[in-house]
């Protein structure tokens, strides 16, 4: 009995319980940890605190070199994650409450599900920089700036959201995002990376060498910024093409499709297009463009004869085309979210038919032999994805639109610039998700469009924010949220570049991936080696 118990005494494996204690995050390290992710919020709309975005992620980064365990490093990127997507989108839950009639107690808490599976990103960014930083000391840090854009990238590709990449922060600064030509918005979120890695690594080394290291790679980021900003590009004719007017109706969420409010609202349509046209030259290229947003209407052009001839008439009379968000019936059953373009002879020249589709509001990402799938399409409904980037004709230009969360997939924008498209153009409805900063935020998507592609967006919103983004990202005559406003733009003859990001799209992120992954096997190569040694 003794010799079993002095065996016991010295059983070098501890209990179970106190084990798990030692993988938790002590209080200090969950405190810096969630400090970091209340600044990087507070750098995005509606704070618009983005300076902070450059020093927000130093707490993170210093507690994860610290680290020694990469599964301690992974619960506490997570949980930089949860805070971060949960103080950046908890606006999800004002339909979940003021549409589908969910009480704010469960709401709230039900957010937490869908933002637990987001942050598991940025907990693996943070297992990796711990491995590299173990193996390699604490100058692996710089290895960060590259592994951030591949799990954007990532995130991206596995959840088909990249809502609120770390660049977004920075959308309302023309001068700070012109890489996105180069690396789409993933580029400026290396560049974040850079920035708070070189401080962080000041903080951690504190040595006059750490310093003059640091301060070079600033210098590089900032000359990397630089650079885009210079590049050379095709100066504007100065022509005037082409007038667009933009209106917004400001339809209400409910009640939209009653008969008499239909006449009603589609009257506004009218009589804002009239207000927006009065007085309006046609340029040189001799057209005009009134565009309606997406809306909660549901108008139906093709099956609607009233409709039709309302639009039409309103085209010959007035000598524009109008662009229209329009319920289309799909070729295999079922319906279209589709943008139709009728010209000043009210027939229709064009119809582009939405390719990515918004999960839970327009088709459901749920398998049909799941059981309650079938009750859920009952409620959200489910329209056909279209497959063609289809151009609308504007006189000699050609326009490429996109509706409503189209404007957050890189992807979209870049396949019509591809095509030819000479200008932008988005239709959105985000009335559905109220007063809050979702409208900015939507608004950031469609600056980076812009930019990525080097082409002018136009973007016409139902609720707002309506406005006119140049192909440097400068955004102009911004509506108010929640009130019919109408805009008009003189459309001139664009540049018809080609980018890099337009060119090899997601190209840098896959270089940035490549480059992490040759740094984490070797990680394990130098692993062996110890052992062999040993």
């Amino acid at each position: 009995m003794q010799e079993v118990a002095a065996v016991g005494a010295f059983n070098p494996k501890p209990p179970i319980e106190m084990s798990s204690r030692a993988h938790a995050p002590p209080l200090a390290e969950v405190s810096l940890v969630s400090s970091s992710a209340l600044l990087t919020i507070l750098s995005f709309p509606d704070c618009d605190l983005w300076p902070l975005a450059w020093v927000g992620l130093v707490p993170l980064l210093v507690v994860i070199a610290q680290s020694s365990k990469e599964s301690r490093a992974f619960l506490l990127g997570w949980l930089w994650g949860v805070i971060f997507f949960y103080g950046t989108c908890w606006w999800l839950t004002f339909p979940m409450i003021h549409y589908a009639h969910i009480a704010a107690w469960l709401a709230y808490p039900l957010l937490i599900l869908p933002v637990a599976l987001v942050a598991i990103f940025p907990g693996l960014f943070s297992a990796v920089l711990t491995r590299l930083v173990s193996r390699f000391g604490s100058a692996a840090l710089f290895v960060a700036p590259l592994s951030w854009p591949p799990l954007e990238w990532a995130r991206y590709t596995v959840t088909g959201q990249v809502w609120n990449a770390l660049g977004y922060s920075q959308a309302f600064h023309p001068m700070l995002i012109q890489p996105a030509r180069w690396g789409g918005v993933y580029a400026i979120s290396f560049l974040i990376l850079t920035t708070n890695v070189a401080l962080a690594f000041i903080f951690l080394r504190r040595t006059m060498f750490a310093i003059f290291f640091s301060f070079g790679i600033l210098i590089f980021a900032a000359i990397f910024t630089a650079a885009a900003f210079v590049q050379n590009r095709s100066p504007l004719t100065g022509n005037t093409l082409g007038t667009v007017v933009g209106i917004q109706p400001n339809v209400p969420m409910e009640g939209a499709d009653d008969p008499q409010t239909m006449n009603q609202l589609l009257n506004r349509h009218l009589e804002l297009g009239m207000q927006g046209l009065a007085n309006t030259p046609y340029g040189f290229g001799g057209w005009r463009l009134v565009i309606w947003p997406e809306s909660p209407m549901n108008f139906s052009y093709t099956r609607d004869p009233h409709l039709k001839e309302v639009v039409a008439n309103f085209t010959r009379n007035n000598h524009t085309s109008v662009l229209l968000n329009s319920l289309e019936p799909a070729t295999s059953g079922g319906d279209y979210n589709s943008a139709i373009l009728v010209n000043q002879e009210g027939a229709i020249v064009a119809q582009y038919d939405k390719i990515r589709l918004m999960p839970f509001g327009e088709y459901v990402p749920l398998p049909r032999w799941l059981p309650g799938a079938s009750s859920v399409r009952a409620i959200v409904g489910e329209f056909t994805p279209g497959s063609s980037y289809t151009l609308m004709p504007l006189g000699d230009l050609r326009a490429g639109v996109f509706i409503c969360i189209e404007a957050a997939h890189p992807s979209i924008a870049r396949a019509f610039a591809n095509e030819g498209a000479d200008v932008l153009i988005n239709i959105s409805n985000d009335g559905y998700l109220g007063p809050t900063p979702v409208m900015r935020q939507h608004l950031s998507n469609a600056i980076f469009r812009a930019v990525e592609n080097d082409r002018p967006l136009i973007r016409v919103t139902n609720s707002g924010i309506s406005a006119f983004i140049r192909s440097d990202g400068q955004v102009s005559d911004m509506t108010a949220g929640f009130q019919p406003e109408v805009r008009k733009w003189l459309l001139e003859n664009p540049k018809n570049g080609e980018t890099f990001y337009t060119r090899y799209g997601d190209l840098f992120a896959y270089g940035c991936a490549l480059i992490t992954l040759g740094f984490v096997s070797a990680t394990f190569m130098t692993k062996r080696k110890i052992g062999n040694t040993i």
